[in-house]
């Protein structure tokens, strides 16, 4: 049996998608911004992609999606172009983000400081969220922006985005939300959270790989990114990518309608593995389910390498992920659970696995006998697991982290 449980860094695109932009490969091929008919003809298949992401995200007529190559764009795009439009133009110097934000946050936010920038990087609390009065308290007049990722792709954490969205309101500071890992996985609705900018990419739901899009609340100004054409209203140049926008309208419908009761039935996976694999002794699941998305599990296993059991998940045929990476010399811990405050040794052993509304009960019983499996062969050869005395008080499930400072 092969088993997928990385969906959290990608999905494998729905059929129903793959059969929605099969059309536009090499029959309705024309160039959109043509004038002559073999262009006009796409026009209806894109309108109706830019309805399907509306009608997902209750975003309004006033609002403007556009779409991207990606979700890292989106992002590259909000950070860089707030920058150039209230900073390098305007009287602001400020940014505010967290220290687990996704990479195309975090190395966008490095590059505006060398520009100049000051960055303030929030830490998590021990459930791995920032809180919205931590926001609130690091916001000043020279802040620019907050941006805060909806939910966290390592965690499954979900962010208060609703409470940050209203101190952002109050202040008047502009507000992006990196929205990847929350839509598709949880009800996003953009009339009742006020949020400026949301990025997402399709392949986190189903859709292909290569098209995202950028939420702009009320058509506000942004300068763009990509200079050379009138696409997309003159605010994203460059031909649009009609077969992969017509997919990413399909997989937003199919992910998002009857989302509560598609989640019920993934959370209900989610928690018989999660439950499963916390009868191992010495296992720790960061962050409370109940506020976590329902696909997703971060498990640290005492004394077994995060990578040591991706060899053995891999030779079971089970695809899953760890926040650290071979180096030439040494692994690098997983940089999330450095955050919430995991020891050095712990922080080596997270394993993340993240479920889809294709994974199936069958999968998920071989997991859990393959995962077990592992745990105890690998114990079974680690110099640290002898050593390890269970922490007093602490149990199997729980993980007691310490809160600490941010830093600019």
């Amino acid at each position: 049996m092969q088993v997928y449980l990385d969906n959290n860094a990608t999905t494998m695109c729905d059929p129903q998608v793959v059969e929605v932009m099969q059309p536009f490969f090499s029959e309705l091929y024309g160039n959109p911004s043509s004038l002559h008919k073999f262009g006009t003809a796409t026009h209806p298949y894109l309108r109706k992609a830019i309805d399907q992401v509306y009608t997902a995200l209750n975003a309004s007529d006033d609002d403007d999606i556009v779409f991207t190559s990606c979700a890292t764009e989106s992002n590259n795009w909000v950070l860089k172009s707030v920058f150039n439009d209230l900073i390098v133009n305007g009287e602001k110097n400020h940014i505010v983000t967290t220290e687990v934000e996704h990479p195309s946050i975090l190395a966008a936010c490095k590059w505006l400081e060398e520009q100049g920038a000051k960055v303030t990087y929030l830490p998590v609390n021990e459930e791995g969220i920032v809180e919205a009065h931590t926001v609130k308290s690091f916001i000043t007049e020279k802040t620019a922006l907050v941006s805060v990722m909806w939910a966290s792709n390592e965690t499954g954490m979900i962010f208060p985005i609703k409470e940050i969205g209203e101190i952002c309101k109050e202040k008047g500071v502009l507000f992006h939300s990196d929205g990847v890992q929350a839509i598709g996985k949880i009800p996003v609705d953009l009339q009742d959270v006020h949020v400026d900018f949301v990025s997402m990419s399709a392949h986190k739901f189903h859709g292909p790989k290569g098209v995202g899009a950028l939420y702009i609340r009320n058509s506000q100004e942004l300068s763009p990114l990509l200079h050379g054409g009138e696409q997309m209203g003159h605010r994203r140049s460059g031909t649009l990518n009609v077969p992969y926008i017509v997919g990413m309208g399909k997989a937003i419908e199919l992910a998002t309608a009857n989302i509560e009761e598609t989640m019920a039935k993934i959370r209900a996976k989610r928690d018989r593995l999660e439950d499963a694999l916390l009868e191992l002794s010495e296992t720790f699941v960061v962050g409370n389910r109940e506020n976590r998305t329902p696909n997703t599990i971060l498990i640290s296993i005492r004394g077994v390498e995060g990578e040591g059991m991706l060899w053995d998940l891999n030779n079971g045929q089970i695809g899953a992920s760890t926040g650290s990476a071979c180096a030439s010399e040494d692994l690098e811990a997983n940089t999330v659970m450095l955050a919430i405050g995991a020891d050095n040794e712990l922080a080596h052993t997270g394993i993340r696995l993240s479920l889809s509304r294709f994974t199936t009960d069958e999968e998920i019983d071989y997991t859990i006998a393959h995962f077990k499996k592992a745990v105890e062969r690998l114990r079974a050869i680690s110099s640290s697991f002898a050593k390890v005395q269970p922490t007093p008080g602490g149990e199997a499930g729980e993980c007691h982290i310490p809160h600490h400072t941010p830093h600019h």
